[in-house]
């Protein structure tokens, strides 16, 4: 069965936002253990909450719920949570998004927030043999100052990130509004990667492209809507961490039948499949390629692909990307 091949299949995810990845029950736990007041009572109440009309509808939520997180203790529960979900998924490589503003808003404490985090990333290391780094993202809303200032404080921990990127509401927030940021970023020897063609044009793929020149796009699905662009990314080798399963549910796509996934799969463009925020959006990284191998009707040769695509634009280092690569060529092998 298909979805036993992919279960099995080694796979990297370059695109969760950890924050994001608060389940229901966590989220009410840590509520209680914080004194957090939430407006929902019950999980189900919560679950009843998680249909939405577009990223601004989803965004407030996702900052809602986050402002249990508080403690140290609460983001390594929240990391080894994912990271537990993610080796069962056999996960061997995640890249993660971390957007601390968010938490230094309510008051959380640089160390306290990295520490949890990077300790959960060591001991899921351990545990389940699972390659982990951290990616530091800031929010498109907010100004390029305060990027700026996101990137300098959490300089002391820079051997242990991996990379900064940019997320959040993206229409009204171009790439070219933080040209600075990515530069002095890139400049410093740090990956990176931007949120773009999400809910905003192709254009604004072709703008982060051509001014803040990320490592990889995220999303991008409406860079199938220009045949050149699509063209470009294929030629410059430049990733796609898509989102499918997140794409449905903020109507970035009416339908997994309609996403442009498969399409540009089969021009040659380097797609990743990933769940972003998985508990919000129905499903975390195997859910998405069951979804688009039944929506899209992809093959097991094109889900294989899908796997190696993950490895090759991981930022991973050329030997283990090639370790990698071969797990995924014995597995098909062997599963054939």
């Amino acid at each position: 069965m298909a979805d036993t091949f992919i279960a099995l299949l080694p796979k990297a995810e370059l695109h969760v936002h950890l924050e994001g990845t608060l389940e229901p029950e966590m989220l009410l736990r840590l509520a209680v253990r914080n004194g957090v007041r939430m407006p929902w009572s019950s999980v189900d109440e919560l679950r009843a909450a998680y249909h939405f009309t577009g990223l601004e509808h989803f965004l407030p939520l996702l900052f809602q719920g986050a402002q249990v997180l508080r403690q140290r203790q609460d983001f390594y529960d929240l990391a080894m949570a994912y990271l537990m979900k993610a080796a069962a998924d056999n996960v061997r490589r995640t890249e993660m998004f971390f957007g601390a503003q968010t938490f230094l808003d309510a008051g959380v404490p640089i160390g306290q927030q990295l520490g949890g985090v990077l300790e959960a990333m060591h001991d899921a290391a351990s545990q389940w043999n699972i390659s982990t780094a951290l990616i530091l993202t800031a929010q498109r809303h907010r100004t390029q100052r305060e990027a700026l200032e996101l990137f300098e404080l959490v300089q002391p921990w820079a051997k242990d990130i991996l990379g900064f990127g940019l997320g959040a509401a993206e229409r009204g927030n171009p790439p070219a509004k933080f040209a600075e940021y990515f530069e002095r970023c890139q400049s410093r020897g740090f990956r990176t990667t931007i949120h773009a063609g999400e809910d905003a044009p192709a254009g604004y793929v072709r703008e982060a492209l051509d001014v803040c020149h990320p490592d990889r796009i995220d999303h991008g699905t409406t860079s199938a809507t220009d045949p050149q662009l699509v063209a470009r990314l294929r030629d410059e080798g430049i990733a796609l961490t898509m989102c499918p399963l997140s794409n449905v549910a903020l109507q970035v796509v009416p339908s997994i039948e309609k996403h442009p996934l498969a399409e540009l799969l089969r021009a040659g463009v380097r797609v990743t499949v990933n769940s972003d925020d998985p508990p919000y959006f129905g499903g975390y990284i195997n859910d998405n390629y069951v979804a688009v191998q039944g929506g899209l009707g992809l093959s097991r040769s094109e889900l294989a692909t899908l796997a190696r695509n993950s490895f090759l634009a991981s930022f991973d280092s050329p030997e283990n990307i090639e370790r990698s690569l071969r797990l995924v060529d014995d597995y098909v092998h062997t599963s054939a």
